[in-house]
């Protein structure tokens, strides 16, 4: 029997198990980037939307009749999920590179040979002064990117400093480049650089960054991430 995403649970429908295989990782992650992509869609429409008051009331008793078919158990606060790879892989609901976020660009990180490189496109909901990508957005797409070079270098760790410098406003709806390096370690420390430009002008800074990354003693990795399987 075929059931659509609006149609009601049924009546004593079991919930979905946990993943336990490859191939049903897969193919959960594969659902999961499906309604990301779909969310993100109807969070960009909704941003842009002019609408009358009548459709904008219709479309959101629609939209709770939706949510109400995401039954099952809810992940905790502080639960790593089963499709995430936390925390040197990605992550699926990452707000800034999780095809499962309705938040994210997202981006697309990959290994350079001197750190990391991102790309993505901010959209509309991303947006702060008319037409550009809001500061806040800078921030998290370069401090993701960093944090994930210090991962990458094999010094994962937490960011303690990251200061910005915006040189000129980044455009949206343009395809952007985030690059990130590892300048220099210390003691538990990672120092890293990271810089954003458009794809078609990479030699122009639109927003640069120094950020300062500690991994955690061992103890405090336990505090703060409980779930995490550490090997023996």
């Amino acid at each position: 029997m075929h059931t659509s995403l609006t149609d009601p649970p049924a009546s004593g429908a079991a919930t979905e198990p946990t993943p336990t295989t490859d191939e049903e990782l897969e193919h959960r992650k594969a659902a999961i980037t499906r309604l990301g992509r779909e969310l993100r869609a109807l969070v960009e429409a909704t941003v842009r939307t002019a609408a009358s008051p009548d459709t904008l009331h219709r479309v959101a008793d629609g939209v709770r009749h939706v949510t109400g078919q995401l039954t099952g158990r809810r992940r905790a606060r502080a639960e790593i999920p089963e499709v995430d790879e936390f925390p040197a892989g990605p992550r699926m609901y990452s707000p800034v590179t999780g095809a499962g976020s309705p938040l994210a660009p997202p981006m697309r990180v990959t290994l350079a040979d001197d750190g990391l490189t991102g790309e993505c496109v901010l959209g509309i909901a991303h947006e702060g002064p008319p037409g550009y990508g809001h500061g806040g957005m800078s921030a998290m797409l370069l401090d993701e990117l960093m944090g994930r070079a210090c991962a990458a270098a094999g010094m994962a760790g937490l960011t303690i400093s990251l200061q910005m410098r915006y040189h000129r406003p980044v455009p949206l709806e343009t395809p952007l480049r985030i690059v990130a390096r590892v300048t220099g370690t210390g003691h538990r420390k990672s120092f890293v650089t990271g810089s954003i430009t458009t794809a078609a002008d990479p030699a122009t800074d639109l927003v640069t960054a120094d950020g300062v990354f500690v991994a955690p003693d061992p103890h405090r990795t336990r505090a703060l991430f409980p779930e995490l399987r550490t090997e023996p």
